[in-house]
């Protein structure tokens, strides 16, 4: 095959047969493609979508690039759920527990965050001692025991996706639908769950700025799912603004564990949908079923206990989490109602003061984050604090950049 010719082929708008994807994908693995043909590649195949072929076919070429998981061993219906990112995004941190001190098995594997979008990883080694590296072994037993695990990729899963989405990062690729639900689904059927809940985030803060895109994407998803016999359930939900009020890993460890503990508002009330949507499907129960047992799990404590079990099993301490003990409150300066909050300028401020990483190898400050003190509708006045800041240097900011007051 001719590496310029199956190039010259996508760019002209025609498909791909899965033996071209292969001999692209794999030798691009394998260093036999170079980074600048497969950035053209990946640019043609951004400008001009692929087929739905093709993207099974991709999917099927990214889960066989490397190992797949064997979840055979873990008992009962296995869950797991996937957010396609954002900001303030620790969602897994309060539904896993839910769903586990329900019995169900819940096993996920998670990432570090990149750019404005956090990950869960980070977010669990803001915990000291925190264990994100288990072995397949461990992560299979401690289902087993308490149905709830999450770790970092514990075999060689997928690694094909891994250099090609830091080929896309560098080469303004990321936004392509076929390629964002290749490498969510590969990674996601690779892992072995049975029942898979997909979060696709739309909005600012979101990868998918429009509901078109967004519907386009849960639906492909949704295909590939039932193409590997994967029941997988996709639902939008809005990114226009942070979820939650903590932005940053130790701030966002805490704002579940309030979750977990009581703490009202739009996060705990999506938490409870997701939540009831993984009973509903582990179960096989009505949705009025399976909200009273996620409600119960929560107003009875048995989540809350549930995290903390979670969290000794992996050697971490809960105590142990910190926020930095330097603060800058951003005060309105002019009085109205507060009309927009700017989620995706908020989650870049968070990288700024150290919470996220602008490149892979970047090391970031779990203490520092942002804490928004006033939501949308509300009446500001001036000189009102809207956001905290948590710091570890000096920094001085245009609250204009950030909210929208008239």
């Amino acid at each position: 095959m001719n590496i310029v010719e199956i190039i010259d082929k996508k760019r002209l708008k025609k498909n791909l047969t899965k033996e071209e994807l292969s001999f692209m994908f794999t030798g691009y693995l394998e260093g036999t493609v170079k980074d600048y043909q497969m950035s053209s590649l990946l640019m043609a195949i951004c400008i001009n979508g692929m087929s739905e072929e093709e993207t099974f076919n991709l999917v099927d070429i990214f889960i066989n690039s490397g190992d797949i998981l064997d979840l055979s061993s873990i008992k009962g219906i296995k869950v797991d759920k996937h957010s396609t990112g954002g900001v303030g995004d620790k969602v897994s941190l309060i539904v896993g527990p839910i769903v586990a001190s329900l019995g169900i098995p819940f096993p996920k594997m998670s990432g570090r965050g990149l750019g404005h979008t956090g990950g869960t990883i980070d977010k669990l080694e803001s915990i000291q001692g925190f264990n994100t590296n288990l072995t397949e072994e461990e992560f299979i037993k401690q289902v087993n025991d308490i149905h709830f695990a999450i770790t970092g990729q514990t075999k060689n899963l997928c690694p094909l996706d891994k250099v090609i989405y830091a080929l896309r990062d560098v080469t303004a690729t990321v936004s392509s639908i076929p390629l964002i639900a290749t490498s969510i689904m590969s990674k996601k059927i690779a892992g072995g769950a049975d029942k898979i809940l997909l979060d696709v985030k739309v909005g600012d803060g979101a990868l998918m700025k429009n509901i078109e895109d967004a519907q386009q994407l849960a639906n492909l998803m949704k295909k590939i799912g039932e193409y590997y016999h994967r029941e997988v359930y996709p639902i939008i939900t809005d990114m226009n603004t942070p979820l939650g009020d903590n932005i940053g890993n130790s701030l966002e460890v805490i704002e579940a564990m309030d979750i977990l503990q009581g703490k009202k508002g739009p996060l705990r009330d999506l938490c409870i949908e997701e939540a009831a949507q993984l009973v509903l499907m582990a179960l096989n129960i009505s949705e009025e079923e399976a909200l009273l047992k996620v409600k119960d799990a929560l107003d009875s404590g048995k989540a809350f206990d549930k995290f903390k079990e979670f969290v000794k099993y992996q050697n971490g301490d809960i105590n142990t989490l910190e926020v930095s003990t330097q603060t800058i409150d951003v005060l309105s300066n002019k009085e109205g109602v507060l009309k927009k909050i700017k989620t995706l300028n908020l989650g870049r401020l968070s990288v700024e003061l150290g919470a996220g990483r602008k490149r892979k190898e970047d090391i970031i400050d779990h203490k520092t984050g942002i804490v928004l003190k006033k939501h949308l509708n509300d009446y500001i006045k001036k000189g009102d604090v809207l956001c905290t800041l948590y710091v570890n240097k000096n920094i001085t900011i245009n609250p204009d950049n950030y909210f929208e007051i008239s």
